[in-house]
């Protein structure tokens, strides 16, 4: 099936969300924060932009399912009609204190595969792209994974799950095996726009744990439509749970699953 025509409205509809994202950023952003827990702010904008986002999804696709992150909705990996899977604002705890990072991301998902992606930055206006089996593009340019061989050779993000501070593994000690193991690792704190780097080539692999849908199904279409891979922990393809995601250029996989696999234990540059 063509998902073109679906793939522009999403990209028409978060271009929509970000006008008023970008309204609110610095200064009402500051003042608005609500916490869902005691590292996970809401703001207004999120649940302003997600209401834009919902309303319009609605009124061009009837028939589809939605699962947003702040209004709850359909379980995204039951069997049934296709679902939108909708991030309104990532990176909200970077927006609620005025760091300049965040992103709206938009999927389609049919049969639990991600069949249109859309994530948004609209601090900077950017716009990553991709419909199944079409490429993946940023501002409407075809974009690509880098060419980077080796994980000594790359550079890597990663993020901190809300429950960090009572986990027993709240990925710390994963972040000092890779950081032993490559040329650094960013901690930005936007899961969208860590994979949207990925898939335009700024990034070269990206790890983390306990996302959720919303956060990862536009992503792991425009990483895999670009050319990279996209899998959970033990290299299944099916990751769009967000429980463990690996993101890479596609040549360090083996070795960030490697080192995911036996941390302190895996090889370290000479």
């Amino acid at each position: 099936m063509d998902y073109s025509a679906a793939l522009h409205t999403a990209i028409d509809i978060s271009h929509e969300a970000g006008t008023i994202i970008r309204a609110a950023f610095p200064e009402t952003a500051l003042s608005t924060i609500v916490r869902k827990g005691p590292v996970n702010p809401v703001t207004d904008t999120d649940t302003a932009a997600e209401d834009v986002i919902v309303s319009r999804l609605r009124t061009a696709f009837p028939a589809y399912r939605i699962l947003a992150e702040e209004g709850g909705g359909d379980d995204a990996l039951s069997a049934g009609p296709p679902i939108w899977v909708i991030d309104p604002l990532d990176g909200t705890n970077n927006f609620a204190h005025g760091f300049p990072h965040v992103g709206i991301s938009m999927a389609l998902v049919v049969d639990r595969e991600p069949v249109v992606g859309v994530i948004y930055d609209p601090l900077r206006n950017e716009t990553f792209a991709a419909v199944a089996n079409g490429g993946a593009a940023r501002n409407g340019r075809l974009i690509r994974v880098s060419q980077v061989e080796w994980l000594e050779d790359a550079f890597l993000a990663t993020g901190f799950a809300y429950d960090r501070r009572t986990a027993i593994d709240n990925n710390t000690e994963r972040l000092d095996h890779f950081l032993r193991r490559s040329q650094g690792v960013r901690r930005a704190g936007a899961a969208v726009l860590d994979l949207a780097y990925v898939a335009c080539g700024r990034l070269d692999g990206f790890w983390e744990l306990r996302l959720n849908p919303w956060d990862v199904a536009a992503g792991i279409l425009i990483v895999r439509e670009a050319g990279g891979w996209a899998t959970n922990a033990v290299g299944s393809p099916d990751c769009i749970s967000g429980d463990f995601i690996v993101a890479s250029n596609g040549r360090i996989h083996a070795e960030m699953l490697r080192v995911i696999r036996e941390g302190a234990e895996a090889p370290r540059p000479e």
